[in-house]
């Protein structure tokens, strides 16, 4: 719960009116690291079409210096419409190399059935992706590309490029949407905003994959919040240890929460109806069938 262990004396002493040694705690947190494990590397079952990746940096001490640490998770939806969190892990930093080892552990366990994985724009994720999970799709989260955009765009044109941005995910479909970036890109050309505009050219693509799949499930698939909400919630936890002594012990905190979060009405409650990706699935086989005939 990222209670330190002074706070564990200290409420100790008040409920029992004496102290915990802290010897006690770690042996206590060392029972505990051996389930966490346990559950970490458990199989995966089903299949889930859709996994939203992200990674948190938290510090820790090394050789008497603060140094950071990303811890990479995975939670994705499975065949009954359920949340479910699929992975967590210790990444040297959020690149090529770490999301690789990241993607092998979540194949490893049997992750499969993966149609789409929506993340931030990470060093290297998009390459990793297409090794370990060749026939996904790749989703950029839409409200970090709008923060990437912005960080270009002077602040007294920030709300004007926002409106813009926001007409081009409006958008009926696909083709409708690259047209209106096509026009937004031109706009921002005429105001003298070249390096947005050329973002926005360049990888507007990247944000609209969410198109190929239900019209239901579109909102949820063009950003990254629902991983974003459990990760606020693991800072919250985090900020109060302030620097880990080691990668593990990090881990472990963050474990020991999304295990919780998996536990309560969060992974017990439907978050999309997965009917809807199947009589899409039906139709477009449909669609496919007809054509070869006519052909």
């Amino acid at each position: 719960a990222g209670v330190s262990v002074r706070r564990v004396e200290d409420i100790t002493e008040a409920l029992w009116g004496t102290r915990v040694s802290p010897s006690t705690v770690s042996e206590l947190n060392q029972k505990i690291a051996v389930k966490i494990d346990e559950w970490r590397h458990q199989p995966l079952e089903g299949e889930h079409a859709y996994v939203y990746l992200d990674g948190i940096w938290l510090k820790r001490s090394w050789g008497g210096e603060v140094k950071n640490v990303s811890i990479l998770v995975a939670i994705g939806v499975n065949q009954d419409g359920h949340r479910e969190v699929l992975g967590v892990a210790e990444g040297t930093k959020e690149d090529k190399a770490s999301w690789q080892g990241f993607l092998r552990y979540l194949k490893g366990r049997g992750l499969k059935g993966v149609r789409l994985i929506v993340g931030d724009r990470c060093l290297g994720l998009v390459e990793a992706i297409g090794e370990f999970f060749p026939q996904a799709a790749y989703q950029r989260c839409v409200v970090h590309f709008y923060r990437n955009v912005w960080s270009l765009v002077p602040a007294g044109k920030v709300k004007t490029v926002a409106a813009m941005l926001k007409a081009i995910h409006a958008s009926e479909d696909r083709e409708a949407a690259m047209q209106k970036s096509a026009q937004v890109v031109q706009r921002l050309r005429e105001m003298k905003l070249p390096a947005a505009a050329a973002l926005i050219e360049n990888s507007i693509h990247e944000t609209l994959s969410y198109y190929a799949f239900p019209a239901e499930h579109q909102r949820s698939l063009r950003t990254n919040n629902p991983l974003e909400r459990i990760m606020k919630e693991i800072r919250r936890r985090t900020r109060v240890v302030g620097s880990f002594p080691d990668g593990n012990s990090a881990l472990i905190l963050v474990s020991a929460r999304l295990r919780h979060i998996a536990g309560t009405q969060w992974g017990t409650r439907r978050y999309l109806d997965m009917a809807r990706l199947r009589d899409l699935d039906k139709k477009q086989q449909e669609q496919a069938q007809n054509q070869t005939l006519a052909a």
